[in-house]
């Protein structure tokens, strides 16, 4: 089925809501499996979340077309968050980074993501970043936020915030504190209801890596088929898993991005629209040329490339974390500067052997 978001005035969404309330109870399954929406309620959430949605983009003025299943394909960089030896946000230096970032040919920005250190972030202090991002950035590359939260509730407010703040789309992680509980019906009625309540477009985010746990593929399957749920951003690096994904979710025009640079290629290959990449805060225009290759089918000159960023992009993520990528950032002429403790600088060995990653290949 092909979803449309139709301009319907707010009467609209009023009764159909309403009629997804008295209807719903019918269609929930009792027993084990209560709390697993079937199709025939992503069917009414289909009319529901339209309507919402549109009542809400046309308050803000925006159009209709323009978010009919919003194309998320391309590079986006998960940007770090610059601290002040305080430890204070530095604004000042965010800015700068921005305006070196405009330059490049991304998709757009990852605001709040793993690597900004979002958990140590207050809830204001991770809007006000989107905030400043979105008004320092240009109107044609998109803000994708993270608004992951451990609860729904949190998490519906803070996409609510983020869509406020100027994100085009909000980025959500799997919540994973009790990851022993976060089975395909918990996850599956949890970003049911984000999707439902939310005024922009959803982009689940599996990081077992993070998180402990990887968004199983039944509940993916199922999501991709919401309205207001665009694509997933995958940092497991299973191409066969996101080839699988891929494969059953392509009829509902779901989007695949793959959440490193160091399996891009590969991604690509299977048929992925892009990637979320922490080493294009380094190698930005590298990463972007990457993809691009991939695009137009140069694979032999792809496959060259993609070998010299695997070694700087396991440094700057798997084996040494968001200090080795702000090391990076300083030596690329960005503002990386010191993280947010708990997490501590580099010892001076670590240092040397990122630097080794990066010169091996050619890169410093």
């Amino acid at each position: 089925m092909v979803y449309h978001s139709v301009a319907l005035p707010m009467i609209c969404f009023t009764t159909l809501w309403g009629l997804v309330g008295v209807v719903a109870p019918f269609l929930v399954p009792k027993g084990p499996n209560r709390g697993i929406k079937t199709l025939s309620m992503f069917t009414l959430r289909n009319v529901s979340v339209a309507c919402r949605r549109s009542s809400v983009l046309t308050w803000r003025g925006v159009s209709q077309k323009a978010v009919q299943r919003l194309d998320i394909s391309g590079v986006y960089p998960p940007i770090a968050t610059p601290f002040t030896h305080s430890e204070d946000v530095d604004y000042h230096r965010l800015t700068d980074n921005l305006h070196k970032y405009a330059d490049i040919p991304f998709r757009g920005l990852v605001v709040q993501g793993s690597n900004g250190e979002y958990p140590y972030l207050t809830p204001e202090e991770r809007v006000e970043v989107v905030k400043k991002v979105r008004q320092a950035l240009p109107k044609d590359k998109l803000v994708m936020a993270g608004s992951g939260c451990e609860s729904t509730r949190a998490t519906i407010q803070m996409s609510q915030r983020m869509a406020d703040a100027g994100a085009e789309c909000v980025l959500v992680v799997t919540p994973c504190f009790y990851r022993g509980r976060m089975d395909s019906r918990a996850l599956i009625n949890h970003y049911a209801q984000v999707a439902d309540s939310s005024s922009v477009p959803v982009v689940l985010y599996s990081v077992p890596a993070n998180t402990g746990l990887d968004l199983p593929l039944d509940a993916i399957i199922q999501l991709s088929q919401h309205p207001n749920i665009v694509g997933l951003k995958d940092s497991g690096g299973d191409i066969t898993r996101i080839a699988l994904i891929v494969h059953k979710t392509r009829s509902q025009g779901f989007q695949v991005l793959a959440g490193s640079a160091g399996f891009l290629m590969a991604a690509y290959s299977v048929g992925a629209v892009g990637g979320v990449c922490a080493l294009a805060n380094v190698l930005g225009q590298q990463v972007c040329e990457l993809a691009q290759l991939c695009v137009s089918g140069r694979w032999d000159e792809a496959r060259e490339l993609q070998y010299r960023l695997i070694q700087p992009n396991t440094a700057v993520t798997r084996q040494y974390g968001v200090p080795a990528l702000k090391q990076a950032m300083e030596w690329f002429g960005y503002h990386g500067g010191v993280c947010r403790t708990p997490l501590q600088p580099l010892t001076d060995s670590d240092l040397d052997q990122l630097r080794v990653k990066f010169t091996s290949n050619g890169w410093l």
